[in-house]
């Protein structure tokens, strides 16, 4: 499948890549800076600029498959209310729809939408808005993206991460909409992986699972 990653160099987005490449997909990625893309593939197209600049999304979107989109927002450092992913999105999305690219997979955090109900209330009411802020910008950035992407017309899913560990594969993952059996992490690989899946795996069209370990 053509498919274009967004958010291919962060720490989530070069597990994506290296998986989709593994997977077999021909992928082409919108980065800032080329340099950043240490992998010599003969199925990767690396082409530079800003996810912001409406037309380079347009353009690395053209006669393409499918997308996905998992880009940061800049980490722990970031805790005042930030509106880039969900403004991204939007642009991105906006783009798929001119352009009949109908597959689009993003992801997203356990604690957004409805998943927030499967977090301890402590947490929530606590350890969250007090000990950390940056996490709930993040959340509160990726409710306004979660809105943008169900209410539009692609064939999306949503997929909702816990904590992400850079550990060795278990070669497993749990996939949950109702919060049942999730736990509080899932490995780095595991994630690209099922992420990566769904691009033609469909068994979670137009929902929003949440997975780990």
């Amino acid at each position: 499948m053509k498919v274009v990653i967004f958010g291919a160099t962060g720490f989530a987005g070069k597990a994506i890549l290296k998986e989709a490449l593994a997977q077999n997909h021909q992928v082409t990625v919108l980065v800032r800076n080329k340099s950043a893309i240490s992998i010599d593939d003969k199925r990767l197209t690396i082409v530079e600029g800003n996810v912001m600049d409406r037309e380079k999304v347009s353009e690395v979107l053209n006669n393409q498959e499918a997308a996905i989109q998992c880009l940061g927002a800049g980490g722990k450092s970031i805790v005042q209310p930030n509106t880039f992913i969900s403004d991204a999105t939007k642009i991105i999305v906006e783009e798929m729809e001119n352009l009949e690219v109908k597959r689009v997979i993003v992801m997203s955090n356990v604690g957004t939408g409805n998943s927030i109900d499967f977090q301890p209330w402590f947490f929530t009411k606590i350890i969250l808005p007090r000990f950390m802020k940056w996490l709930k910008v993040v959340i509160d950035d990726k409710n306004r993206m979660e809105s943008i992407v169900m209410n539009c017309q692609l064939n999306w899913t949503i997929v909702r991460c816990p904590n992400i560990v850079d550990k060795p594969a278990k070669e497993r993952c749990h996939a949950t909409l109702d919060g049942k059996g999730l736990k509080l992490s899932i490995t780095l690989g595991d994630m690209a992986t099922f992420l990566v899946r769904q691009l033609t795996d469909e068994g979670f069209s137009k929902q929003a699972p949440s997975i780990s370990n």
